[in-house]
């Protein structure tokens, strides 16, 4: 009995023990309070995850017309201009069909400048046998007047009756001629309106025969130029597929153009992040590729309308008997700074940090405002519709006649 009062006694009588188990009990207190200060305070002030890649726009490069490849003029990692020639293709087919429609919209013009032609000669050819009509006039009248004078001498013997029946053949004939010559006028006006149904209310530029040669001269000009296929955008090469000599389809991936210059960061947040995120909230990044040594300031551009599984090429099916809860996530687009992009450039697909500040939570989650600009646009190709109209005019001009694109209709 002794032994074990006399333990209890020691273990009692050892103060440094207690005071170090105080001091670690407080420790772990204080540890606990602080950490609950800091969520508190800061940490439930922001949401962030290393579950962010760089994104962009990856622009293919594909013939607008098949092909043979004769040159390739830029290659994985280049730097292009917009407007700068990437591939050539052989333009000799096209060239030949180029040439056939400007042959054929010149034998257009020329036939419809005769449609407009004919109209003067067809109203001339009017008056003619107006004239025709008024001389046949002339000559019923003047055979009417010679019968009806025989007719009045014929009772005294003074006309024979052979001279009679001449008068009277005579009249017959100048009013068979008067009938023919009102024939000849009505179908001299009826070819004048047939000539003219194909001509008023149009010039000659704008006449429907020549409108449908010209449209072909445009499609043979522009696959012309399509043989050469410019970037649509400045950025950077990569996915160069193509090779001199190989016969490509219209729609061929050749190669990729990324401008590096319009890039954004898609940061993957749980789905129990994204009760404090709003469209607007500013968000601090670093890249692995700089390390933490260079921070990058963006902003929340978007929220996706879906998560990752329910877009994915073979969604989850969790209508199963064997079902695991699995926390999904959902794409919040960050806008980055051009500065920043400017002194410290990203490439698609690098891996980024994101911490968004959710202190502010008056913003929307959803987008509500309608976009009125294009996301993404060129104004390469307006310039080969151009370079075709001008081609047009030029043809219609040289064979217009005495350097008039257009001649007036006769009525």
């Amino acid at each position: 009995m002794n032994a074990p009062q006399s333990h209890v006694k020691i273990r009692a009588s050892n103060p440094k023990r207690r005071q170090a188990l105080t001091a670690a009990a407080s420790v772990f207190v204080l540890a606990g309070l602080g950490w609950g200060v800091y969520e508190w305070l800061v940490a439930s002030h922001y949401e962030s995850t290393d579950n962010a890649y760089v994104q962009g726009n990856v622009i293919q490069i594909t013939p607008q017309i098949g092909g043979t490849v004769m040159a390739i003029l830029a290659d994985d990692t280049d730097f292009v201009k917009a407007g700068q020639p990437l591939v050539q293709l052989d333009p000799a087919d096209a060239k030949v069909a180029l040439d056939q429609a400007e042959a054929n919209l010149a034998q257009t013009v020329r036939q419809v400048r005769t449609l407009y032609a004919n109209n003067g000669a067809l109203g001339a050819q009017i008056s003619l046998r107006e004239a025709d009509v008024n001389r046949a006039q002339s000559d019923v009248a003047r055979a009417g007047d010679d019968l009806a004078r025989r007719q009045s001498l014929a009772g005294n013997g003074a006309v024979s009756k052979e001279e009679l029946n001449h008068a009277q053949t005579q009249l017959a004939n100048a009013k068979s001629a008067l009938a023919a010559a009102q024939a000849a006028v009505v179908a001299a006006r009826e070819q004048l309106s047939s000539n003219q149904a194909m001509t008023d209310g149009t010039s000659l530029e704008q006449h429907p025969s020549v409108q449908a040669a010209a449209a072909k001269v445009r499609e043979a000009y522009l696959a012309t130029q399509r043989a050469a296929m410019p970037a649509p955008v400045d950025g950077f090469v990569a996915k160069r597929t193509v090779q001199v000599g190989q016969r490509v389809a219209a729609g061929t991936p050749m190669m990729s153009i990324i401008p590096l210059k319009q890039v954004w960061v898609d940061a993957n947040f749980k789905e129990v992040q994204l009760r404090n995120i709003r469209i607007g909230q500013p968000v601090k990044l670093t890249a692995d590729v700089y390390g933490k040594k260079v921070e990058y300031t963006g902003t929340v551009a978007g929220l996706g309308a879906g998560t990752g599984a329910a877009f994915a090429l073979l969604p989850a099916q969790n209508a199963t008997g064997n079902w695991i809860k699995v926390v999904q996530r959902v794409p919040v687009r960050v806008a980055l700074d051009p500065q920043q992009l400017a002194d410290n450039p990203l490439r698609v697909g690098l891996s980024m940090d994101a911490t968004v500040d959710v202190s502010q939570k008056d913003g929307k989650t959803l987008a509500d405002a309608v976009r009125t600009s294009a996301v993404a646009e060129t104004q390469v190709y307006s310039a080969l519709d151009k370079g075709a109209d001008a081609e047009v005019r030029r043809v219609i001009a040289a064979n217009a006649g005495r350097g008039k694109p257009a001649l007036p209709a006769v009525h």
